[in-house]
């Protein structure tokens, strides 16, 4: 298996473990699984549509009009879309069809685009892209690669759905997680970590790993749960955190700011915090199971149905040193 064109600029040792990797992915995706054949049956249904319009400049990604499509293919279309729920990130419209997702991602979007660089002919990862709404939001910058890192089929083959409508030729996906960020040393001008530092049992191991596939002068953006407070520590929940398990260290801004520092990185800057919000996570028609409103004690908004305190979001940019 060739590597990727797009990885051709990583040292030649890096290259053959990398290619090693995917040849792995490659692998998997061809096993007779249940979920591989039910995802990818739904990506190959519709895989010979294209949309003539598409805009990501806007908080709803628009990929297709609904007057593109013969009736039938509209129908195929929902189909499909339906079979991908739930739908985490968003909103969309495809081929005119509304999806209201569980997080208004545009609202998170609008709290990070101030405070990047210039991403024209950048390279970045999205580590975690989920259906890679914030890849679409950063294709209107023209960056020259984005990679999205995402290792679960739901999400992957949504993301492959969506851009072989889009048609975006610098965003591409890949069945990885943030443990393989360490096969792209010095590769990215850009890394987005938003919503996986806290799902990590070794943070700063992760962040390490992160600043080492940063170029020299590289950004990461990093955004987590966390908690209020103005001390640098970390909840450490007995088993689940807003009914989330696998969330081991649930920090405070300074906290974070701590680990970042730790890790190498410097002019770390917390660049926003603000209280959760059922009014920007929430159940909707393409996301029915349960959602932040049900994380909460009923009769203590302020703490989580196991008695934490509720979560707060933390945003901070952070340098890899020249």
């Amino acid at each position: 298996m060739p590597i990727p064109d797009y990885l051709q600029d990583l040292p030649i040792d890096y290259q053959e473990r990398t290619k090693k990797r995917l040849l792995e992915i490659t692998n998997l995706l061809n096993q007779p699984q249940k979920g591989i054949i039910r995802f990818d049956a739904l990506f190959r249904s519709v895989s010979h549509l294209r949309a003539s319009y598409v805009d990501t400049s806007s908080d709803v990604v628009r990929i297709g009009t609904a007057n593109e499509l013969a009736a039938a293919d509209q129908a195929k279309v929902r189909q499909v879309l339906e079979g991908f729920m739930p739908w985490r990130k968003g909103p969309y419209e495809i081929f005119g069809i509304p999806i209201d997702a569980e997080w208004r991602s545009e609202r998170k979007w609008q709290r990070v685009e101030p405070v990047l660089p210039d991403l024209s002919g950048k390279v970045i990862a999205d580590i975690g892209c989920n259906n890679g709404y914030y890849m679409f939001r950063m294709a209107r910058h023209k960056p020259r690669l984005v990679i999205g890192f995402e290792p679960y089929l739901q999400h992957y083959f949504t993301f492959k759905t969506l851009n072989t409508f889009a048609g975006l030729e610098q965003l591409h996906v890949e069945l990885l997680g943030v443990e393989d960020i360490g096969l792209f040393a010095g590769f990215f001008d850009i890394i987005f970590l938003m919503g996986i530092i806290y799902h990590r049992i070794s943070p700063l191991e992760v962040l390490r790993e992160v600043r080492k596939a940063l170029r020299p002068g590289g950004l990461l953006i990093v955004e987590s749960q966390g908690i209020p407070g103005d001390e640098p520590v970390a909840l450490f929940p007995a088993n689940r955190y807003a009914k989330v398990p696998g969330t081991y260290f649930v920090p405070t801004a300074s906290c974070l700011a701590n680990w970042l520092t730790r890790s190498g990185f410097t002019d770390v800057n917390l660049f926003c915090s603000h209280p959760m919000s059922n009014q920007e996570q929430r159940r909707t028609d393409w996301m029915t199971f349960e959602s932040y409103e049900d994380f909460l004690n009923p009769a203590d908004k302020s703490r989580t149905v196991e008695g934490y305190p509720a979560p707060i979001r933390i945003y901070l940019r952070a340098k890899n040193p020249d």
